[in-house]
């Protein structure tokens, strides 16, 4: 029996992490700690806000006393909490060397001070920099960090972070640098769920400059999986890579892939301005996961495209309350159409 304390648990991935634990580990008490911006949801914890070993916490990770108060009695962290969403922090670098920096620091004071069992710092292969299009070259846990963008040099620093307090202050941590997640719950400011939401709303579907860019697809709960995984068996100190693609897919198939599934056709693709310093392409090697800790996806990334897929046609409540509110203003702003 543990009490888990997760920042950032209404989020994306963090809900879907909550979500999962709370239904499979009713022994532990899950304690989510979020400040509620933009991207936090309490809608995505709506199932299980009335289970007995599932508490909310409004909060700002950034504010000492805050953490230290929600930090007591905790056995462990997972860490999610974070400014994420790359194009933003173009506009506004600050705020996330502010939540990911600084706010990490906070965390990671509160976890030495009280003897916190497991620190589980959630990262993101963006520190790693881009890889050239016409290389097999994936990043693994040695490759050098090189992040390109305030969002990823944010990321690096927290990570970096995290192992100092391992080697300085002898804390129990383990990391995960994971690919670009999609599935339920995700915030449709990002590729997949706007190419989903549009087509549903009839809209043109934005693809960046030439739509060339590569990512390494993980689904949400493979990766839920891959953390359970790393706080069951994953060795303190170590790094774990978690990637799931076994061949590259460029950002335009993504979307050809989503307009067939939805039985539609190219005319719906609206090619845009690239984004400054955009990163060519990531792909990772998760031998060491699996390897290791025997770790796999459940199911290839067209299966589970298509299971997203469903999942907006069947929560269209959800993302329309999203793309009605002030998420429009910045939609129009940023992708000028």
């Amino acid at each position: 029996m543990s009490k888990i304390l997760v920042t950032g648990g209404a989020g994306f991935i963090g809900s879907n992490f909550v979500l999962y634990w709370v239904n499979k580990y009713p022994q532990d008490t899950v304690v989510v700690f979020d400040k509620l911006t933009y991207a936090g949801n309490l809608e995505n914890l709506t199932t299980i806000e009335k289970k007995p070993n599932y508490l909310f916490i409004q909060g700002d990770i950034t504010e000492p006393e805050m953490v230290d108060n929600v930090m007591k009695d905790v056995d462990v962290v997972v860490h999610f909490a974070a400014e994420s969403h790359v194009d933003r922090s173009i506009k506004e670098p600050a705020a996330f060397v502010k939540t990911n920096v600084l706010g990490t620091q906070v965390l990671l004071d509160a976890a030495v001070k009280h003897n916190v069992k497991r620190f589980h710092h959630v990262s993101t292969d963006e520190v790693f920099g881009a890889l050239a299009l016409d290389t097999t070259d994936k990043f693994n846990e040695l490759t050098k960090y090189d992040p390109r963008s305030p969002y990823s040099a944010s990321k690096a620093g927290s990570d970096h972070l995290v192992r100092a307090y391992h080697e300085t202050f002898e804390l129990p941590v383990t990391i995960t640098n994971c690919a670009n997640n999609y599935g339920p719950y995700h915030f449709p400011e990002k590729l997949i769920p706007l190419a989903i939401t549009n087509i549903l709303e009839g809209k043109k579907v934005p693809v960046y400059g030439d739509g060339l860019y590569v990512r390494d697809w993980l689904y949400v709960e493979d990766h839920v999986r891959a953390i359970e995984l790393v706080l069951q068996k994953g060795k303190i100190g170590e790094t774990y890579c978690v990637g799931s693609m076994t061949q590259d897919v460029n950002n335009l198939e993504v979307v050809k892939k989503i307009l067939t599934i939805m039985g539609k056709d190219e005319s719906q693709i609206e090619f845009v301005k690239d984004r400054p310093g955009h990163d060519r392409r990531y792909a990772i090697d998760w031998s060491k996961i699996h390897n290791e800790l025997g770790w796999e996806p459940l199911n290839d990334f067209d299966t589970w495209l298509s299971k997203t897929i469903d999942w907006y046609k069947e929560n269209e409540k959800w993302w329309k309350d999203i793309k009605e509110g002030t998420y429009k203003d910045y939609y129009r702003q940023h992708y000028n159409i």
